[in-house]
């Protein structure tokens, strides 16, 4: 699989500085606004108490093979919302549009990333049978674990979350096939059952860990470098625990090569009006 950066410029991930307004008392509605004119940064941290997702948006023809691959692989995809083809409008947030709201988006052709960028207005309008699909984030019950008193290490520092990609298969879907991707936190290991508890209420955002402890186990061979993100901060003694993450969409496109899909780019956003508690089971 190749790299999520192939052939495209790198995008700054140091968000020290950059719109220090937005943090966990912002709400839903001002974050958007905010990205809607041109503010760019990871989404971790920001409206507490709200959920937020993974975005990718395929050509029509995709759109049944992949939410069949989303139905049979939910640990990784678990599905919020579906847009009908061309509709920018989700309903899990009033007034918002899919095509301006999220900090920043990934384009791709025939499974190569092509662009990198703030707005897909004039893309979007290049196509327009696009159906997009919201997926639930772990980004949601991070919250819950600081309130518990389980730091969140990429948080506190201000940086995005580690994520990975695996050997984890996932279940192949007409004409769709990836590994699995995972998110990383680092954790004590008298707080981890708790971590899996916390967790495990919000199976819509991803739920309990899929792996903890050696990250060779499911095919990580060098945990400070994460294949997308920021590297982790591991305090001593912290075990990783590992989660299923919703860049496993954007592994299926590397992959399985559609003709076009847009998606978000990891670590950046579409923040929910969706309180987090209302996927608690």
């Amino acid at each position: 699989m190749g790299s999520l950066m192939s052939g495209v410029a790198p995008v700054e991930h140091n968000t020290q500085g950059i719109a220090p307004a937005l943090d966990a008392n912002t709400t839903p509605q001002e974050a958007r606004e905010a990205f809607r004119h041109g503010v760019v940064r990871p989404t971790c941290g920001i409206a507490r108490g709200f959920a937020q997702a993974n975005m990718i948006a395929l050509p029509r023809e995709y759109a049944f093979d992949f939410l069949l691959f989303t139905q049979r692989n939910p640990k990784p995809c678990p599905i919020l919302e579906v847009l009908d083809p061309g509709n920018p409008k989700p309903s899990i947030a009033a007034g918002s549009d899919i095509r301006t709201d999220i900090p920043l988006y990934r384009v791709w052709e025939q499974g190569e990333l092509v662009d990198t960028c703030s707005d897909i207005t004039d893309i979007w309008a290049q196509h327009d049978d696009l159906v997009t699909f919201l997926i639930g984030c772990s980004f949601t019950f991070e919250f819950p674990l600081m309130e518990a008193g389980i730091p969140v290490h990429h948080i506190e520092a201000g940086r995005n979350v580690p994520m990975y990609d695996t050997s984890i298969a996932c279940k192949p879907a007409g004409r769709f096939s990836s590994t699995m991707v995972v998110s990383m936190r680092g954790i004590q290991p008298d707080r981890i059952a708790d971590a899996v508890r916390i967790s495990g209420y919000y199976p819509s955002v991803h739920g309990a860990p899929v792996w903890v402890g050696e990250p060779e186990g499911i095919g990580i061979t060098d945990l400070q470098h994460p294949d997308y993100g920021d590297p982790p901060i591991m305090e001593d003694g912290d075990i990783p625990v590992f989660w299923a993450c919703g860049v496993t969409p954007q592994a299926a496109v590397m992959a399985s090569k559609p003709s076009f899909a847009i998606t978000h780019a990891p670590g950046h956003m579409f923040l929910t009006d969706i309180p987090d508690r209302s996927f608690m089971v």
